[in-house]
């Protein structure tokens, strides 16, 4: 199998698409955001054009409310996997390439109970503070966590409540680990000045396209805000305008802050995790522009890494 990972907006699902093309595989969603159908615009899912060039798998899945997981995209993925000629993990969730090559901890459901008291902390006195008691009780979770991260706090603590161990500790015990393929794993990483300006540019090719439309019909759901897609990228801030607190400007620009933001992180995560060995490892430092993200040029360079081997 091959994998593309990397930033947001680094060119992944075009290489992935092209690599589809040329050797007729099929493309797996290794995106949290891009497995909810509600936001085909602001999480960039292929369009349909893509997804008729070439098999496009776990693409807008899962309803808003459906929060998607590791352990459940894992099982999904695999399955895909197991159907595919060839199958071409692409995207940047490391949390679910993590679980897919190193297993995943079996983590006991916390119960409602647990769920509910971690909801109300948290709408009651925001995630920094829910992160303070957090490090009080389970000190090594709440040191790998964002204290601004409502989502992941939340999880640690209902899991810290709702089984007397802390998420840490149950993620010191996965089970599973992934045997059987052969694996090319292809890692993107732009120049950073090349990949803010592709997080802008999208951006706002994402507004001309109907991410405001998008994000309304969402929130006239009157979801849950502690449901992972009321995160992702660009849904916080296009709510602020649309609840008329900040102008369209303003909420443009804190996107593509929060966006370039965690293209750090991701990146700070993919140079320091090591799924496969160095061998079926290639990382590609391509120039991303405004005009094209088409990385065919690619191909000689790739097809050798690709094969080598047998």
């Amino acid at each position: 199998m091959l994998v593309v990972a990397g930033p947001t907006a680094s060119g992944k699902s075009a290489l992935a698409l092209a690599l589809a093309r040329r050797f007729g595989g099929t493309v797996i969603n290794a995106d949290a955001m891009q497995c909810y159908a509600d936001l085909r615009v602001l999480t960039a899912r292929p369009s349909a054009a893509d997804e008729a060039a070439a098999a496009h798998r776990l693409y807008g899945v899962r309803a808003a409310d459906e929060p998607a997981n590791a352990a459940w995209w894992r099982g999904a993925a695999l399955a895909e996997m197991a159907a595919a000629a060839l199958p071409i993990l692409c995207g940047g969730t490391g949390m679910y390439l993590s679980a897919l090559f190193r297993g995943i901890a079996e983590i006991p459901d916390p119960g409602a109970t647990a769920r509910d008291e971690a909801r109300g902390l948290l709408a009651a006195h925001g995630p920094e503070a829910l992160h303070a008691r957090l490090a009080a009780v389970d000190p090594e979770t709440a040191q790998k966590l964002q204290p601004g991260d409502s989502q992941r706090v939340a999880r640690a603590w209902e899991v810290w409540a709702g089984t007397g161990r802390g998420l840490a500790w149950w993620q010191g015990r996965p089970a599973g680990q992934l045997t059987g393929w052969r694996t090319k794993f292809l890692r993107l990483e732009p120049p950073r000045e090349d990949l803010r300006r592709a997080i802008e540019w999208r951006f706002e090719t994402m507004l001309e396209t109907g991410a405001v439309e998008e994000v309304r019909a969402l929130l006239a759901k009157n979801l849950d805000s502690a449901l992972p897609v009321m995160r992702a990228h660009g849904v916080p801030e296009l709510g602020r305008f649309l609840r008329g607190e900040i102008d369209l400007a303003e909420a443009a620009r804190r996107a593509m802050l929060a966006t370039f933001q965690y293209t750090k992180r991701q990146n700070t995560w993919f140079r320091h995790q090591k799924l496969v060995g160095d061998a079926d490892m290639h990382i590609i430092h391509p120039r991303i522009t405004p005009v094209t993200q088409d990385l065919e040029y690619l191909y000689a360079e790739l097809g050798n890494f690709i094969n080598n081997g047998g």
